[in-house]
């Protein structure tokens, strides 16, 4: 007979917790966990495969413990004067996260974001052993500068994540709210941009407030935009000091070679992997629409997804989804669930879907 976990002498603060996790199967449609479901263009995976089969002839050998290059290529990609010594990367921003965690935080300290937000902030909080302390939104999902900054001062927490636009709701969030939080706060303020590519592009990124904000902290992610998910390559911008701190607690050579060459080569291409973020954002606003003719709430997105309320019965109708081969995702917020926006194709299915279901019912 096998153990259980309480037959374990795992660590008290761990008991009773889950671990992160999406549905996975095998549907035609999957549009659950935001990935980009595009493929790569033929001619930058075919550099890609290049640049890992170069890699390869030295993989006997330890990779680039300060990667280098793809520091380089990633300050490049985002310009705003950002230099390499300002620059952070990991396998996933998960795992960045994890660093900051690990460095700012930990045992005896805590960690604040507004709920409803990205569920891994919690799960990163606590496994590293930081107690984590959820603000208020208002109804409409949205945050105001005087309420976020009242909220951080009166917490005083070691670490603030603000998810800009936020994830699970696709909120907006404005620059006012992250210089009163930043103005707030006494600890580290890390704005996650994951899906900053699909905000209008006149909207200005938090990096432009890096300048002089030497506790100011701004997340990314291939995942999304660079339709880069199965890579796992995360990445974050802030002042040196930062980054020196976040060498004090990388697990040494973390990321591998073939993972900096993948990386390194998707970023020669950016124009091309970008070129379908319009696409993109496209079926977002088609799904937006649709969804409120069809009688549904859908909220203010700037991400590659729509969360959408009015759903009487979301387990059902997400099994109903199911049984149609179209995969989305009950966030837990009552009434609601998500959708990625995917292909024409896919949005497409999933529409088409979720209409004969209103029609059944």
């Amino acid at each position: 007979m096998s153990a259980g976990l309480d037959d374990l002498p795992l660590r008290d603060d761990l008991r009773g917790m889950k671990p992160y996790g999406a549905p996975q199967a095998p549907l035609p449609v999957a549009l659950n966990v935001n990935e980009n479901t595009h493929p790569v263009p033929s001619e930058v995976a075919d550099d890609i495969l290049d640049s890992i089969a170069v890699a390869l002839r030295e993989v006997n050998r330890y990779p680039d413990r300060e990667f280098t290059a793809l520091r380089e290529g990633f300050a490049g990609y985002l310009g705003h004067g950002l230099t390499s010594d300002q620059i952070w990367a990991a396998n996933g921003s998960n795992e960045v996260l994890q660093h900051v965690l690990q460095a700012f935080a930990g045992p005896g300290r805590t960690a604040f974001g507004f709920a409803p937000t990205y569920s891994m902030y919690p799960l990163l909080s606590r496994s590293t052993g930081a107690s984590w302390v959820a603000g208020e939104r208002e109804s409409d999902y949205t945050i105001s500068a005087e309420s976020a900054a009242a909220q951080v001062a009166e917490a005083s927490p070691d670490v603030v994540f603000l998810c800009a636009p936020n994830n699970p709701t696709g909120t907006p969030l404005r620059l006012d709210v992250i210089e009163a939080v930043y103005e707030a706060s006494r600890g580290v303020v890390v704005v996650d941009e994951a899906y900053q590519e699909f905000a209008p592009r006149e909207e200005r990124s938090a990096l432009t407030l890096l300048p002089g904000r030497e506790r100011l902290v701004v997340s990314r992610t291939m995942s999304k935009a660079f339709a880069f998910a199965g890579a796992r390559v995360g990445y974050l911008a802030a002042d040196p000091a930062v980054i020196d701190a976040l060498r004090l607690v990388r697990l040494p050579y973390h990321l591998s070679a073939l993972t900096q060459a993948a990386a390194t080569a998707a970023l020669r291409h950016a124009p091309t992997m970008l070129g379908m973020v319009d696409e993109i954002v496209a079926q977002r606003d088609r799904i937006s629409a649709t969804l409120e003719a069809l009688g549904y709430d859908p909220h203010e997105s700037w991400t590659n997804f729509v969360l959408f309320g009015g759903v009487d019965d979301p387990a059902a109708t997400w099994q109903a989804l199911y049984d149609e081969g179209v995969l989305i995702r009950d966030v837990g917020i009552p009434h609601h669930l998500r959708v990625t926006a995917g292909t024409e194709a896919e949005t497409t299915a999933f529409l088409d879907a979720l209409a004969s279901i209103d029609s059944a019912s």
